[in-house]
């Protein structure tokens, strides 16, 4: 747990960090006092909007597949956007949810939450119907807002509820009354709208792999929690960034706001498609792309013929988050894009724990990186036993200004002396490097020795034919439990298991290696692309 002279260094070194930045417009004190009041008043999502448009800031926030909002436009459609939900009855002490896809509808509607203290719920855009039931009777939902994509899915939530069409599409008929976005704020004033007697939330969903989606609330904040991305990540302000990451998710969320803050420019499309993420990365000159690592799989899988077709020479930062980053993965992109690759690791419930550099990924493909300012991570052993040798597994434990208190259900996360269990187990390299060695509950015992599946995972990966791979752990009588590998191959390979485990085999201990190898055309993965590894035992 941090001390009181640590949390002193963390408090200068966090304000060093937003300064140099551009967060904190020194020496233009009087801006950076505006833009804490906005904060203050609206919450750290809303407020910056807020701050840009009252400063007369009036440059492009976003541009989505309806084209360009500027900073002035979200923050006069979104103050009428509360007049109207507020016409209707939506107060502080309603809970709103979205099920939207990466869009201006989705933006504003975060924005007016947070204006009217509405706590919002980000739904799962791979939700099913059942999914969304469960998730919304749980968390008390009244209000909902939703794509017409998702429109049969919206109709299974009860009668009551008030509805908002987010993103209307002419081919599709939508099965409810309800008005959209751009209807409900017609005739409502733009002007500045008073702030709400608490701020508003955002309540985000785990991936639920391994069941229902658990709600992590987001609320009260640091205000030097941006320093943790901007220590070893290095955003500035009036940059383009390229949201490919679903917004609804803790990456999104985050890199959103920060864009935000910065008064950058935000480029999305309402669906991932590679080749025209990286059309978009050239046309706009994007400084940077925020997404997970399987959207940076299928880019680096258009190859050099296609990818050399767009110059993204003006792009500074790959920002990839929500699962681990394989060493064979990191060695591609910085072939293909060069020394731009960060990889952060943290989770919904944590937020951040270690960034990795393009500098660590070039020491070490693969790791997770370090702390940056303000985070603490730790590593204990089944007894509770702090470690802190080298290349020894163990619990990580992190703690921040971000993490969450609590799941809404009134569960939690096991938490040792102020940090939180992040869920996985992993070793620090002699450098301070840390390393995801994979789940805590990934682990199997197969003839008495320790396995944890991404270790095998990561060495497939590397492999020519291979363009995805998962590994998990199955029931064996003799052994206890023995590996299984689905493989999915890149296009023209030939299925050869041999092959396989012999590479396994050539690099690691017998015990490693997969006794069963199963060829798929494509692995189970949700809108985030965590891989649902529960639906592969059932295959």
């Amino acid at each position: 747990m941090p001390t009181s002279l640590t949390t002193i260094s963390d408090t200068i070194r966090a304000t060093g960090v937003m300064v140099r930045a551009g967060l904190v417009p020194f020496p233009r004190v009087d801006h950076g006092l505006k833009s804490l009041n906005a904060v203050n008043k609206y919450g750290p999502f809303a407020g910056p909007v807020s701050a840009h448009a009252q400063s007369g800031y009036d440059a492009v926030a976003i541009i989505d597949d309806r084209g360009p909002l500027t900073y002035a436009d979200l923050e006069s459609t979104s103050n009428a956007l509360v007049r109207s939900w507020q016409s209707v009855g939506i107060t502080s002490e309603t809970v709103m949810g979205a099920m939207c896809r990466n869009h201006r509808g989705l933006v504003l509607t975060m924005l007016a939450a947070a204006k009217n203290g509405t706590k919002l719920v980000l739904m799962n855009t791979g939700f099913a119907a059942p999914q969304l039931i469960d998730v919304a009777a749980r968390e008390n939902v009244a209000a909902f807002v939703y794509d017409d994509e998702f429109a049969d899915i919206a109709t299974s939530l009860p009668s009551h509820t008030i509805m908002y069409r987010s993103w209307p599409e002419a081919d599709i008929e939508a099965p409810t009354a309800a008005v959209t976005l751009d209807e409900a704020v017609i005739g409502h004033g733009t002007s500045t709208v008073s702030a709400p007697a608490k701020n508003g939330s955002f309540v985000l969903l785990t991936s639920g792999t391994t069941g229902t989606p658990k709600g992590a609330p987001r609320g009260h904040m640091s205000p030097l929690a941006s320093a943790q991305f901007l220590d070893r990540v290095p955003l500035r302000r009036n940059q383009i960034m390229m949201m490919a990451a679903p917004a609804f998710h803790g990456t999104g969320v985050s890199q959103f706001a920060l864009a935000l803050a910065l008064g950058q420019t935000v480029v999305m499309h309402r669906k991932f498609d590679p080749e025209k993420t990286v059309e978009a990365l050239a046309r706009f000159r994007c400084d940077s792309l925020v997404l997970v690592p399987t959207m940076l799989n299928r880019i680096i899988g258009l190859g050099p013929d296609v990818l050399s077709t767009y110059d993204t020479s003006n792009l500074k930062i790959i920002f990839s988050a929500g699962s681990s980053l394989s060493p064979d993965l990191c060695k591609r992109v910085t072939a293909t894009f060069g020394d731009v690759l960060y990889n952060l690791y943290g989770s919904t419930e944590v937020a951040v724990a270690t960034v990795a550099t393009p500098q660590d990924l070039a020491t070490a493909p693969g790791t997770a990186g370090r702390p940056p300012v303000t985070c603490h991570v730790e590593l204990f052993d089944d007894t509770d036993k702090r470690i802190t040798t080298p290349d020894t597994i163990g619990r990580i434990f992190a703690t921040n200004g971000l993490s969450f208190e609590g799941y809404t259900d009134g569960r939690d996360k096991e938490r040792i002396g102020g940090l939180l269990s992040t869920g996985d187990v992993g070793h620090f390299d002699s450098h301070g490097l840390l390393f995801v060695d994979g789940r805590d509950d990934d682990m199997i015992v197969s003839g008495g020795e320790n396995v944890y599946p991404l270790e095998v995972e990561n060495l497939l990966a590397d492999m020519d034919d291979v363009a995805d791979v998962a590994v998990i752990g199955v029931v064996d009588t003799e052994f206890g439990h023995r590996l299984r590998a689905f493989v999915v191959l890149v296009p023209g390979a030939v299925q050869n298991p041999d092959a396989l485990c012999g590479h396994v085999r050539s690099n690691l201990a017998r015990y490693k290696v997969p006794r069963d190898v199963i060829f798929i055309d494509q692995l189970p993965r949700n809108a985030t692309g965590k891989l649902l590894r529960r639906k592969l035992t059932e295959i």
